[in-house]
């Protein structure tokens, strides 16, 4: 007989987890980003988070698409003069669909082999962004591919675009990174992850966009930064457990120094004080810990930071970085 999981009904007693992880979970290292990659990837993603289909928890997952996007963008710079240039919001609903579906089949291919009668929901996600943040007077956000500081500035000049020098490897393009104000498809993934289907939405970040002056939507040229979108998602649809995959299996104080230090268990207070300490930077840990410090301020149980790996044993709070408001 099929096993626990299914969606008779809602699951209301069920607690709902949301799982946020980076575009380059689809890809190892040295990996050329080809399908088969990215299938083999997503197999042991899906394998792995089948430890919480097994506990029954209802179940959302978010992703980046850093990798994915830059690939569309090389894509585009190639065939320019052939095919029409896409924007930055079409090309993040793109990798929405493709990332979603990829780890769709995969979710679906691992709950057929353990008998799990759930199903999994792709959702193109649209995330509201406020046009008066300040990220749009000040892109900081590089993609798409290096290029030489001369071909940079002719592209400044002639496609407008925002140009600098990333960390001494080239030029790149700089685009907005607002903050997330509101997913607009909160209510529909927290109805199907309700009724116990596996959830894959907020990919990328989301799609960000803006209200425009008559309150229709219209797509913005910016990149939502992923976990702090995950934040809000797991906000509005009262996620108990925030879950950040990355590279390292604990928060660490003090990183890469030789007094460097694993946290286990900390609370809010303590981690909003080592944040502004100074151990977390923005272009590494820093948006994963605010992401959490969001979670918990607006009501958020629990938050768990750890990597693919080790998440078996973190979710039995043996591993991993685990974050409470209250204690």
């Amino acid at each position: 007989m099929p096993k626990s999981g299914r969606p008779t009904g809602s699951q209301k007693d069920a607690s709902l987890v949301l799982v946020a992880m980076g575009g380059h979970a689809f890809m190892e290292a040295g990996e050329e980003g080809s399908i088969e990659d990215h299938e083999r990837n997503a197999d042991r993603i899906a394998e792995m988070l089948m430890t919480l289909v097994e506990r029954d928890h209802q179940l959302v997952i978010t992703h980046g698409n850093g990798p994915q996007v830059g690939s569309l963008l090389r894509q585009q710079e190639l065939a320019r003069d052939e095919v029409p240039v896409m924007p930055l919001d079409v090309l993040v609903a793109m990798t929405e669909g493709s990332l979603g579906y990829i780890l769709q089949q995969s979710l679906l291919n691992q709950l057929r082999k353990h008998r799990f009668r759930r199903w999994v929901v792709t959702m193109v996600t649209q995330v509201l962004v406020d046009e008066k943040d300040p990220a749009f007077e000040a892109p900081n956000k590089p993609i798409g591919p290096f290029l030489s500081e001369e071909e940079a500035k002719r592209r400044q000049e002639d496609l407008d675009w925002v140009v600098g020098e990333d960390s001494g490897r080239g030029w790149r393009r700089y685009v907005p990174s607002p903050a997330p104000r509101k997913v607009i498809q909160s209510r529909m993934v927290r109805e199907a992850a309700g009724q116990g289907h596996i959830v894959v939405a907020g990919g990328g970040g989301g799609v960000p966009v803006k209200r425009e002056s008559d309150g229709s939507f219209g797509g913005v040229e910016a990149v939502v930064d992923k976990d702090l979108t995950s934040s809000v998602l797991a906000t509005d649809v009262g996620a108990s457990l925030l879950v950040i995959l990355t590279s390292v299996p604990n928060v660490y104080l003090n990183f890469g120094k030789p007094d460097q230090r694993a946290l286990g268990a900390v609370t809010l207070d303590e981690i909003e004080r080592f944040r502004k300490e100074g151990h977390f930077p923005r272009g590494s840990m820093g948006p994963k810990i605010d992401a959490v410090i969001h979670f918990l301020r607006e009501g958020g149980r629990r938050a768990l930071i750890t990597d693919p790996g080790s998440l078996p044993l973190a979710i039995e709070g043996r591993a991993g970085t685990h974050f409470v408001g209250q204690v």
